[in-house]
């Protein structure tokens, strides 16, 4: 049981369901995240994988069940309570600030400058100075901090957009559907990214694209109807029947 003070998880989910006009979208789901874990959830369409991450960043409110982040039970926390302790989300569509650069965009997003009275009183320090520009080289984008974010790539979009959470230094990191509209190229970049971003932090992926989930998959959990069906590693996973119904046989 989650009642317990002492966990060697950075995430616990245990019997966690929510219910809308009596639809499950996630049903009586436990699973568990470690430290440093690059977790990837798959699942066909209408599988509760979207719902999931929201219930998680407080998003949306559980019907039963727990969510326990470093022994904080999040199912009682506001979505901004959850930021702070240390949870970060992407969404699907990039959501950057598309009339700054690459530098602004990264310089608005440290800690201190995100609430307005800070932002107005916020100086860029060296400090803050040399830990944008390592932000930006490990998102590939530290030849474009002058550029202007709408030129970016979609690909590029995708990656200012983890860059802008990886520099509030988050030690759970969500992305839902992160290589979605890249390229060959960009995807592989992407799948680098996200092995060296891992240490250090844990890492929830939500994918469709079951050749990126190969490249960087450690495990995997399958949902299916908003329940659980199965988990392991991606060898498992390939070769279990009732997954092969439902997800990979489409």
């Amino acid at each position: 049981m989650l009642g317990g003070s002492n966990t060697d998880y950075v995430l616990g989910i245990e019997d966690l369901t929510v219910s809308f006009d009596g639809f499950k979208a996630v049903d009586n789901v436990t699973m568990y995240i470690d430290h440093n874990e690059l977790r990837v959830i798959i699942g066909p369409n209408g599988a509760g994988k979207t719902t999931l991450l929201d219930l998680i960043c407080g998003k949306t409110q559980a019907s039963s069940g727990y969510i326990k982040y470093k022994n904080k039970d999040l199912t009682k926390m506001s979505e901004h309570q959850i930021v702070h302790a240390g949870v970060g989300r992407k969404f699907q569509n990039p959501s950057i600030y598309e009339t700054l650069t690459v530098y602004e965009n990264l310089e608005v997003s440290y800690p201190k400058a995100r609430d307005v009275l800070g932002a107005l009183f916020f100086n860029t320090t060296e400090k803050i100075d040399q830990e944008i520009k390592a932000v930006a080289k490990e998102i590939f984008l530290d030849d474009l901090l002058d550029m202007n974010a709408a030129l970016l790539s979609h690909g590029q979009k995708q990656w200012l957009e983890i860059g802008m959470l990886l520099i509030q230094d988050p030690e759970l990191v969500m992305l839902d559907e992160p290589v979605a509209g890249m390229s060959v190229k960009e995807r592989n970049q992407t799948a680098e990214l996200l092995k060296r971003i891992c240490k250090g932090r844990s890492v929830i992926v939500i994918e469709h694209d079951m050749e990126f989930v190969e490249k960087i998959a450690e495990k995997v959990t399958v949902l299916h109807q908003g329940s659980l069906l199965a988990e392991g590693e991606m060898s498992e996973i390939k070769n279990n029947k009732d997954v092969i119904e439902v997800y990979l046989g489409h």
